[in-house]
């Protein structure tokens, strides 16, 4: 069964910036998603992985915004549990940018991070 992010308060939240910014992305991917992970490795101990799918897994977190599709598997919703997704634009480059709460470092690059 999959988690539909219908609720009040997803456990995870996705910014505006963010989902227009994969809808952009996605814009030359018909029926594609965007899949955010927790894997092992990186400078902390774990790390944000981001890919495109094009199929739901039965115990995804599925986001919705803005026409923006994110999943999000249960064990990597374990560690994004109450995490922000958002896109930032800055001088050292544009990327995607979790604000996660369990996480007690990160790295300097902002893709690792450890709890």
């Amino acid at each position: 069964m999959s988690h539909e992010a219908i609720l009040s308060s997803p456990p995870v939240s996705l910014t505006e910036r963010a989902a227009r910014h994969i809808v952009e992305i996605l814009r030359d991917e018909p029926q594609s998603m965007l899949r955010v992970a927790v894997t092992g490795g990186g400078c902390s101990g774990f790390q944000y992985d981001f890919s495109l799918e094009k199929t739901r897994a039965d115990d995804d977190l599925v986001l919705t915004k803005y026409g923006a599709v994110v999943l999000i598997d249960s064990i990597s919703l374990g560690f994004l549990n109450g995490a922000e997704i958002d896109f930032v634009d800055e001088m050292i480059g544009a990327a995607f940018k979790i604000k996660n709460p369990n996480a007690t470092a990160s790295c300097g690059c902002g893709t690792s991070f450890s709890i």
